[in-house]
């Protein structure tokens, strides 16, 4: 019986004693040309790009990668962004809050939407992940895209497995800088971009997994975005697309938009629509884009609660839209 699985599979307590990834390949956001290899040991602050000479940035331990324009181009939906989750109460001046994630929200402001978050984690520790373990047999190379504060970051490397964090936002309390609450239990942090999931400052092929939790649906262009994580895969790898909306008609998730913009609007004073994505996904969307990159998706529909699992029959009687759903969807790329 192979018992990589049990070997890899860590508690808070016992932290796996492999030794941080050595080295990863850096690529210019800018011109695409590949850069100086960054390992585990370089205690460097700026990579330069030998061609167009964009510079990348080490402050506070996170690394700027976004071309000029591109920061200009999100600068005011991070600022909107920011200031939402602000106003929302994300994130708290406690360290457990966020070792406890995303099981329990211990300032209690947002309990349910981590309760949907833990248990979607739970199938994917249990389910999803150890067969990719299996396949690969040693610990894996990651991509958290669009990490947030990295608690799945920080669960992954309580696994074992090397992750890489990579959002647009920065900030210390719900962004990449609150990984610095993560070394009560880590003995070093893995290595953090603000980045663009479009633009990724990574060669190719040197991540076996490709993670997308609760961040897909911030997508401009999904097609751009899933091409750009292929990129950047090893074959075989896999790709996942974890806790972003999906609906059975498209319809559905048009008027969520429409939903969730006036509400913004009206407590916010601004609609927060400053990229334009799809914000949702539906059946013919996964089945377009299976088609394009031949992904033969696989789903996992993660149990919430009986309150949760009778939301469509609640809202079929009150004549109201379905109630979006909180799936997983992994495919294998070879």
């Amino acid at each position: 019986m192979n018992a990589l699985p049990q070997l890899l599979r860590q508690t808070d307590a016992r932290v796996a004693e492999e030794a941080p990834r050595q080295q990863f390949r850096l690529r210019c956001p800018v011109c695409a040309q590949d850069m100086d290899a960054l390992d585990a040991a370089d205690t460097s602050l700026v990579k330069t790009c030998s061609v167009c000479g964009f510079t990348l940035l080490n402050h506070d331990g996170i690394w700027r990668a976004l071309a000029p324009d591109r920061e200009e181009r999100f600068r005011q939906f991070v600022r909107d962004y920011q200031k939402v989750r602000a106003l929302e109460g994300r994130g708290s001046s406690d360290a457990e809050f966020y070792l406890n994630l995303p099981y329990t929200d211990s300032t209690g402001r947002h309990s349910w939407q981590w309760k949907i978050r833990g248990r979607s984690f739970r199938c994917f520790e249990n389910r999803i992940l150890p067969p990719m373990e299996q396949g690969r047999g040693h610990a894996l190379d990651v991509l958290d895209l669009g990490a947030g504060n990295c608690w799945l970051s920080h669960r992954l490397a309580l696994r074992g497995h090397n992750p890489m964090a990579v959002d647009l936002i920065d900030n210390a309390e719900d962004g990449l800088g609150a990984a610095r609450h993560y070394l009560a239990r880590l003995p070093n942090l893995y290595p953090r971009f603000q980045a663009e999931m479009d633009r990724l400052p990574f060669q190719d092929q040197q991540f076996d997994l490709a993670i997308f939790n609760a961040s897909f649906h911030y997508s401009e262009d999904y097609h751009c975005t899933v091409g750009e994580a292929l990129r950047c895969l090893r074959r075989p790898g896999w790709l996942v697309i974890m806790d972003s909306p999906f609906y059975l008609r498209d319809v559905s998730g048009r008027q969520m938009v429409q939903e969730r913009m006036a509400a913004f609007a009206q407590r916010f004073g601004f609609a927060s629509d400053s990229l334009a994505g799809r914000e949702y996904l539906t059946g013919e969307i996964l089945e377009e884009l299976g088609r394009k990159f031949q992904l033969a998706w696989k789903i996992a529909r993660p149990w919430y609660g009986v309150g949760w699992a009778l939301r469509p029959f609640k809202a079929h009687l009150l004549r109201r839209r379905e109630p979006s759903k909180f799936f997983i969807f992994w495919a294998k790329v070879d």
